[in-house]
């Protein structure tokens, strides 16, 4: 097993599917079973998700509104994703908690270094929301900095694109994949992965990162594997 406990980082727009906004049932089924296959193999999980198929702070900022209150906004959006993902994690019979960075003890614990680390021991998914609890961080910050915190081996940052390319491939047909690249070429080339405040902490920190195809049934158990799926950055 090339990772042992790993932080998936699942952006809000692949929940939609084929949907233009809100939750694609058959979409978040299919991403449960993947989450599945590697708790079976004994893989520890954590998972932060985005909002961006419900409300984006940034693009209410856009509109007019208050950049702060966009955000928290947002971060709300953040929980209504990851309650979903929860219930379909358990509805495969997968132990799971929710821990969320603003208090709402009525649906989830809030997020406790210590703890979220020994529900993962126990072989719990641990699913953290509402991203930092501050504005004018991204929930690819929040991932960066929980993955940090609990120690993980990697961040796995699933998206529709099966790695980091020279340019944009759904755009660009001459778009050239990396399958490794180092973060001071991904600096030089201004390639963008995350966005800088979540990608330098993972520079900081030594903590490498997979982007890959999490569309594609059985890529991330390939990935844990150890197997050359999407690009990695270290």
């Amino acid at each position: 097993m090339q990772y042992k406990r790993i932080l998936l980082k699942l952006s809000g727009e692949a929940l939609m599917g084929d949907k233009q906004f809100g939750i694609d049932n058959d979409r978040i089924t299919q991403y449960a079973t993947q989450i599945k296959e590697i708790v079976d193999l004994g893989v520890e999980v954590a998972i932060v998700i985005g909002g961006g198929n419900i409300f984006r702070g940034v693009q209410a900022e856009q509109g007019g509104m208050d950049r702060t209150h966009g955000d928290y906004m947002g971060m709300l959006a953040t929980m209504i994703n990851a309650m979903a993902l929860q219930s379909a994690l358990e509805a495969q019979d997968i132990k799971t908690r929710l821990q969320s960075a603003i208090e709402m003890k009525e649906i989830a614990e809030p997020y406790i270094r210590r703890k979220a680390v020994r529900h993962l021991e126990k072989g719990r998914v641990v699913i953290f929301g509402a991203g930092t609890g501050n504005p004018f961080f991204t929930t690819d910050s929040a991932a960066s900095l929980r993955a940090i915190e609990i120690e993980a081996d990697v961040i796995l940052k699933g998206t529709r694109v099966d790695g980091i390319y020279t340019a944009d491939p759904e755009k660009d047909a001459n778009a050239e994949k990396f399958d490794n690249i180092s973060f001071d070429d991904v600096y030089a080339k201004g390639l963008n992965v995350m966005d800088m405040t979540a990608f330098t902490l993972c520079k900081e920190n030594d903590l490498p990162i997979v982007v890959f195809d999490m569309n594609t049934p059985g890529n991330l158990r390939r990935v844990v594997e150890g197997d050359q799926v999407g690009t990695l950055v270290n």
